[in-house]
C-alpha cells in the first residue's frame, strides 16, 4: 500500500474545477470525480482541509470590470465559494467521508463559523474541512485564502489542483511552445510574473516558506500520487 509523504495538507480547487466540460455552474459529475480523488487520500490517513474557488458561478474581478462596485463583487464572490463547498461537502458525505464547512462570512445555520483551533480539532478527528469564503475580506482571492489557512492550520504543503499539468513559462493554450517548470522559487514567479496564483498569495507563501504544488485534476489519481510525494506537476519552494 501506498505511504503518504506528509500528515496535513491543503488542497485548493478552482470552482472552474468543479464545472467540468459545462460552460457554467456545477457538473454532477466532475464533483463525483473530485469527492473519489479525496476519498483516495482520505484512505491514507491524511488530514485534508479545502479551499474552493467561486469562478464558474461568480468571479468578483470580472463583475467589476463592467462596473459593480468591487466590494459588493466580491462579496457576491465569497458567496458563490459557500454554494461550492456545501456542493462538494454533500459529493464527499455520499462517500463516507466526514465533512465540515467553515465559513469566513457568518451564516451558522448553513456551516460553521470559521475557527482555527475548531478546524485543527475536526482535522485531528479525521474530518475533511472546506474552507469557505477566503478570507472574509474583499480584495483577497481564495488563492490567498488558501496560503492563509494553510499556515493557519499548520499544513505541511498546498496542492493546488489545475487544469493543466504544472506551471509553464507561458500559456500553453496560445502558446504550443510553452515548456513546463518541475521545480521554480518564489522569487522567479513573482519576476516572470506567472500566472499560477495571484502575487500575494505567492508573497505569503514565500514569507512563510510554505512549498507548493501545481498539477492536473484532470488525470484520475494525481492527487494520491502528489501525496505520496511522486514526482509530477511542478513544486514551487
Amino acid at each position: 500500500m501506498a505511504k503518504p509523504r506528509y500528515k496535513r495538507i491543503l488542497l485548493k480547487l478552482s470552482g472552474e474545477a468543479l464545472m467540468g466540460d459545462q460552460d457554467f455552474g456545477i457538473s454532477p459529475g466532475m464533483l463525483e470525480y473530485v469527492a473519489a480523488e479525496v476519498r483516495s487520500i482520505c484512505d491514507l490517513g491524511m488530514e485534508i482541509a479545502i479551499v474552493v474557488g467561486g469562478g464558474n458561478i461568480f468571479r468578483g474581478v470580472a463583475a467589476s470590470s463592467f462596473g459593480m462596485e468591487r466590494t459588493s463583487a466580491d462579496h457576491m464572490g465569497m458567496l458563490a465559494t459557500i454554494m461550492n463547498s456545501l456542493a462538494l461537502q454533500d459529493a464527499l458525505e455520499k462517500n463516507d467521508i466526514q465533512t465540515r464547512v467553515q465559513t469566513a462570512i457568518s451564516m451558522h445555520e448553513v456551516a460553521e463559523p470559521y475557527i482555527r483551533r475548531r478546524a485543527a480539532r475536526h482535522l485531528e478527528r479525521g474530518r475533511v474541512v472546506i474552507f469557505a469564503a477566503g478570507t472574509g475580506n474583499p480584495y483577497f482571492t481564495t488563492d490567498t485564502a488558501a496560503v492563509l489557512r494553510a499556515q493557519e492550520i499548520h499544513a505541511e504543503i498546498l496542492f493546488k489542483a489545475t487544469k493543466v499539468n504544472g506551471l509553464y513559462d507561458a500559456d500553453p493554450e496560445t502558446n504550443p511552445s510553452a515548456s513546463v517548470y518541475k521545480e521554480i522559487n518564489y522569487m522567479e514567479v513573482l519576476e516572470k510574473q506567472l500566472k499560477v496564483m495571484d502575487m500575494t498569495a505567492i508573497s505569503l507563501a514565500m514569507d512563510n516558506r510554505l512549498p507548493l504544488v501545481v498539477f492536473s485534476l484532470k488525470e484520475k489519481g494525481n492527487i494520491k500520487r502528489v501525496s505520496c510525494g511522486e514526482d509530477i506537476g511542478t513544486l514551487i519552494h
